[in-house]
């Protein structure tokens, strides 16, 4: 299925990304894109979103494991018919491994985008982290289709 493709895809962008931070950047270091706006900066994340729970990897791994297993059951089951719920689950399934495969190997996330909206200095993040964030708002927006759909 295509969705495994966009998974695949999403994997290697992100795993890409974060080997270039690691090969080219000190933790901390951070090169301005669009000054006040888009920052490149290394920092690492032991933790989920925000730096919660941090220093949990053994709950990370068995969540990370019963979730992947989840969205390729899901993705088997349900996405053969709907194109956006499997569009959305490819960015999901790539963007959980994605950020998996770094707990396994370096036992942190490697994360990068660094931006500031409105002057607000949002949470440093990574290619994983926003396919999984675009992953669920496609999911979200393909709730509400099927609602009307049922309507």
């Amino acid at each position: 299925m295509i969705y495994y493709a966009i998974s695949l895809i999403v994997i290697l962008i992100d795993q890409v990304s974060k080997w270039i931070v690691l090969k080219n950047m000190e933790l901390g270091e951070s090169i301005p894109v669009i000054h006040d706006v888009l920052y490149i900066t290394s920092h690492r994340n032991r933790g989920a979103a925000w730096g919660i729970l941090q220093n949990q990897m053994w709950f990370f791994y068995v969540i990370t494991v019963v979730f992947v297993i989840a969205v390729i059951y899901y993705m088997q089951k349900y996405a053969k018919t709907d194109k956006l719920l499997g569009v959305a689950l490819g960015l999901i399934l790539g963007g959980a491994i994605g950020n998996f495969i770094d707990r396994v190997i370096h036992k942190e996330v490697v994360d990068f985008i660094h931006t500031y909206i409105f002057s607000y200095n949002f949470p440093v993040f990574n290619v994983a982290d926003s396919a999984l964030c675009i992953g669920v708002a496609l999911l979200f927006i393909q709730t509400l289709l099927e609602g009307k759909k049922k309507e």
